[in-house]
């Protein structure tokens, strides 16, 4: 659903084809994306457009980014540990 978002902003209808589940099943996770901040919806008369929050999902991978710097910089450091211990061993 969010990579097809990703495209550009889709109605409920097109966005729930693809899956196997009633309308009001669906609905619950539009509803939980939208309450998370992931996506918005907006009613145009009968059509519900949902369009996904850019700006929310630059904030994930920021903080993603840290994340992964933080522990790529933990796993050197063992890597390192782990190869001054075998060669103490030799």
């Amino acid at each position: 659903m969010l990579a097809r978002l990703g495209r550009g902003p889709a109605s409920i209808s097109d966005l729930a084809e693809p899956f196997d589940m009633a309308l009001p099943s669906f609905m619950k996770h539009i509803h939980f994306l939208e309450g998370s901040g992931l996506i918005r919806t907006e009613k145009q008369g009968r059509v519900r457009t949902c369009t996904i929050e850019k700006s929310r999902f630059a904030a994930i991978e920021a903080w993603m980014s840290e994340q992964r710097a933080l522990w790529e910089g933990r796993t050197d450091r063992l890597e390192q540990f782990v190869i001054s211990a075998e060669n103490k061993e030799k």
